[in-house]
This record gives structure tokens, C-alpha cells and sequence, in this order.
């Protein structure tokens, strides 16, 4: 173990840093170990990495020496925040900001930052076409992450910037079909007919990063755009029938019905969903995914993840 270089994993107990601590734990011969970074380390998900062969160590985002102390003598990281723990684009922009100033105190040799767009790049706060939040953003938990990547730059610490997208496991937790009043499965989105969405198995983040930890020396200053499968809602919707076995059927919402349906985050993710729509031949035809395949061969596409989780929807 102790000629193994340590990869300091973010978020451990969560979705993306969960991943790919158990990618890299998943790969004895990688010649990494991880390091498991969680600001409980009695949780069971921390003591499930432990009985895994992690390190688990407590870092708080808001506690910025545990940080430091946590990225000491690593070799690399995967480092993701999230947004939606609080909500704020502010609050995020400092948990980065923490990450990049210990990334660099630590030398780390290598970094892989899960961001994302920012999508004032391609769509100015005055277009006018989606609400302006939180004073500066469209979709403030991707433009606070695309803005931040150059923080990485600026500091010297070598880094890959991974672009995620839509999780596949989004259709488990809210997004699925649902029955309508006719009996119908219907898979609502707010999407426009005949538009792709970029998906992915959020697993991928964890197993792409591997891959591109693996090689080193070339990724460090790329992007690279991740997604499993790019489809219509339509294609989902009959993806989603030949697995449950019954129809279900695309119905899309329109942006503004969307942002005013009454959840939290309904205007954020209703901006997020116009914005895939709006701009999916640049966001889309980015996630070249015969390249994805190349990096990662195990990336699943959607018909793969049906495969595994089909049996995990909510039909009732």
C-alpha cells in the first residue's frame, strides 16, 4: 500500500466522490490508494469506504486547515463540490476557492475538477430569454463552477476539467415517469421536442476520472465534455417502455410552466433545462462519445444503466 500514490477524493460519501473512491478502490493495479475526505467519518458510507481499503479523513469545506491537512502528501485529487447542499452560488464559489489555494499549498501533481459549463459564454445575462439568479447567473451551480475553473489555472495546479451533465439517476429521483390520470406512464421534461439531452451513468464521473488519472501527463490542462448516450425525450420515453415492459410516453413541459412548478431549485432547473435545449448542438456535440469510449470503455449508455436499474422505478 505504502508505494501507492494517494488520490485525495472530494465529497467521498457522496454520489460523484462515492464513484470514484470505489473506481480506484475497484482497481488494484491503478497504483493509486484513496484518500476518502467527509465531514462525518463515522458515517455508514464513510465506514463502508473504510472496510473498502480507503483512508478516511474529516475536511469541511468551511474549515479550510482540515483541507490542507487532508490533501498532505497526496499525489492527485478528484474534487467536486456541491451545490445544491445549500443552494448558494456564493457559498460554493468559496468552497473552490478553498479547494484550489489547499490543492496548491499541497503540490498536488495532478487534479480532476468535476465542473461544468458556464453558460454565460454562450448565453449573456442580458439575452433576457430565462431569469436572472442569484444577481450573475442563469444556471447558477454550472456558471459558478465554469467560472471557478480558471482559479485552478491561475494557481498553477495541474488540473483536468471534467464537464458532467444530466445524471441518468435523475429519472430515479424525481424525473421518471410518472402515471398519468389515463393510466399512462408519462415521462414529463422539460424539454422540446426532437432536442437531445446529454445523460450519464453518475458511476461514469468516477471511472472516467480513473482513466484519465491513469494517463497522467496528457489530460492535464484538457476538458473533457462527459456524457453516456445523447437522446430526445421521445428516446427515453421508448427506452424506458421496452424496459418496463409497458408504454410510456414523452410529454415536454415548457421552460416557463417548468420554473413555475413549486419545488425548490424549480426556476434553477428549469434554466438548466432551456439551456440544454437551447444550446444542444454546442453542449451536446461537445460529448463526443466514441472518444468517451476510448478514455473510459466501460461507459454506459443508456440502454446499459436501463439494464441495471430498470427494476428500481416507481410504476405505481
Amino acid at each position: 500500500m505504502s508505494n501507492k500514490k494517494v488520490i485525495a477524493v472530494a465529497g467521498a460519501t457522496g454520489a460523484q466522490g462515492g464513484g470514484a473512491a470505489r473506481a480506484i478502490l475497484a482497481d488494484p493495479e491503478s497504483g493509486f490508494t484513496v484518500r476518502a475526505l467527509t465531514r462525518n467519518p463515522d458515517s455508514p458510507a464513510a465506514r463502508e469506504l473504510a472496510a473498502l481499503g480507503a483512508e478516511v479523513v474529516r475536511a469541511d469545506f468551511h474549515d479550510e486547515p482540515t483541507v490542507h491537512k487532508a490533501f498532505d502528501g497526496a499525489y492527485g485529487a478528484f474534487l467536486v463540490t456541491n451545490f445544491w447542499a445549500h443552494g448558494s452560488a456564493v457559498k460554493e464559489a468559496e468552497e473552490i476557492n478553498v479547494l484550489v489555494r489547499a490543492a496548491k499549498a499541497a503540490g498536488l501533481r495532478h487534479v480532476v475538477w468535476s465542473t461544468l459549463e458556464d453558460t454565460r459564454e454562450l448565453l449573456p445575462l442580458e439575452d433576457g430569454r430565462m431569469p436572472v439568479l442569484q444577481g450573475r447567473y442563469n444556471v447558477p451551480h454550472f456558471d459558478v463552477k465554469g467560472e471557478a475553473n480558471e482559479l485552478f489555472t491561475q494557481a498553477g495546479v495541474p488540473t483536468t476539467f471534467l464537464n458532467t451533465t444530466f445524471f441518468f439517476q435523475g429519472f430515479l429521483q424525481g424525473v421518471g415517469p410518472r402515471r398519468a390520470e389515463d393510466g399512462v406512464l408519462t415521462l414529463s421534461l422539460a424539454l422540446e421536442e426532437g432536442k437531445l439531452l446529454a445523460g450519464v451513468d453518475v458511476a461514469d464521473i468516477g471511472r472516467t476520472a480513473l482513466a484519465v488519472l491513469k494517463r497522467g501527463e496528457e489530460f492535464i490542462g484538457t476538458t473533457v465534455h462527459l456524457a453516456g448516450d445523447h437522446l430526445t425525450g421521445a428516446q427515453y420515453a421508448e427506452k424506458m417502455a421496452a424496459a418496463l415492459g409497458e408504454p410510456v410516453r414523452f410529454q415536454p413541459v415548457p421552460y416557463d410552466v417548468y420554473r413555475a412548478l413549486d419545488f425548490p431549485g424549480a426556476v434553477e432547473l428549469g434554466n438548466m433545462f432551456q439551456y440544454y435545449g437551447d444550446f444542444d448542438q454546442e453542449f451536446t456535440g461537445a460529448r463526443d462519445l466514441n472518444r468517451l469510449r476510448k478514455i473510459n470503455p466501460a461507459l454506459k449508455s443508456f440502454d446499459d444503466w436501463l439494464a441495471e436499474n430498470a427494476s428500481k422505478f416507481d410504476v405505481s
